[in-house]
């Protein structure tokens, strides 16, 4: 059997718009963790962010010895991000954290203990989350999504900005090569053995979240059409039900006629129907447009991310 204490912990954080932010972050890690059984190293993948995060990172490297930076060639998401930063992990398990400082690395032993009781993955559930709306609006489509089309366990909080995992789950999610990552279908098909605890949400220390609502969007399309048919098997279902609506109306008005041949067709009732109709095979047609888009990009190797630059520590932390 194989041995699951864990000695070495991995953190990936992926950086976007946190030069204010990520020495605090860091250094929140390294007190966490400093008087504790465990050795850790942390990776921080700079994707491609417009401040000054890369020299940040630079700097954080000279002042630890266990800080490996890698610089993106060009934004290619958190998501894409992280499997850059899963890729040089070499911890028992690794824990995902946001940049931002609203997930405190303090509390990433609430995540340990919960894994150590058997558990592959654990997700930080957060009591009182301190995102804007918008971002809370997109975290709970993200949940409804992943129940209802992956699987997720009903009732369990699956936020890919804090969670811990082993280290076989991270390599098993590394097999996948395709451009577009979602991480929680990565990880619901690769194991069951899934928990959340409940950890602080704090708030924002510094600037502002850098999900859009067409980042947010394309996050869940991504999530919509990456790891499940069910949304081709909706289309086909209610295609076939409006079939069977436009043949029951179609023989409605024949009847109708016939029992009334001076009666005039409704206009307005026959232009909503086309109009409705119409609408709903335009929308089925792009999901699946959608899906042979993502086939065609697939196969033509489009990458999921590219490392320009990579530095490691040099000091001792």
């Amino acid at each position: 059997m194989a041995d699951k204490t864990l000695k070495k912990i991995s953190f990936v954080i992926p950086c976007y718009g946190s030069e204010n932010t990520i020495e605090n972050v860091t250094a929140e890690i390294f007190r966490a963790l400093e008087n504790s059984k465990y050795a850790c190293e942390v990776i921080l993948v700079n994707d491609a962010s417009p401040d000054k995060v890369w020299e940040k990172i630079t700097g954080l490297t000279k002042k630890y010895k266990n800080i490996t930076g890698l610089k993106l060639a060009k934004n290619f998401g958190q998501y894409c991000a992280l499997m850059a930063g899963y890729a040089r992990a070499t911890g028992d398990a690794v824990v995902s954290i946001d940049d931002d400082g609203q997930c405190s690395p303090l509390e990433v032993f609430k995540l340990i203990d919960k894994l150590n009781e058997g558990y592959d993955v654990v997700f930080a559930a957060y009591k009182h989350k301190r995102h804007n709306l918008l971002r809370n609006i997109g975290s709970v489509l993200n949940n409804f999504m992943a129940e209802i089309l992956i699987g997720k366990p009903r009732g369990m909080q699956v936020m890919i900005s804090y969670y811990i995992a082993r280290k076989f789950v991270i390599d098993e999610i590394l097999k996948y090569k395709g451009p577009y990552v979602y991480p929680v279908g990565l990880l619901l098909r690769t194991t069951g053995r899934l928990a959340d605890v409940r950890v602080e949400h704090q708030e924002r220390k510094s600037g502002r979240s850098g999900y859009s609502f067409r980042k947010l969007f394309e996050l869940w399309l991504n999530g919509f059409t990456a790891f499940s048919i069910k949304p081709l098997r909706l289309a086909s279902l209610l295609g076939f039900a409006l079939s069977v609506v436009g043949f029951l109306y179609t023989a409605w008005i024949l009847v109708e006629k016939f029992l009334d041949p001076n009666m005039v067709a409704g206009y307005s009732s026959i232009m909503a129907a086309v109009i409705f109709i119409g609408g709903v095979t335009m929308a089925m047609l792009g999901i699946i447009g959608e899906y042979i888009g993502r086939i065609y990009i697939s196969i033509n190797n489009a990458p999921q991310y590219v490392v320009s630059e990579i530095i490691s520590g040099e000091a001792d932390g």
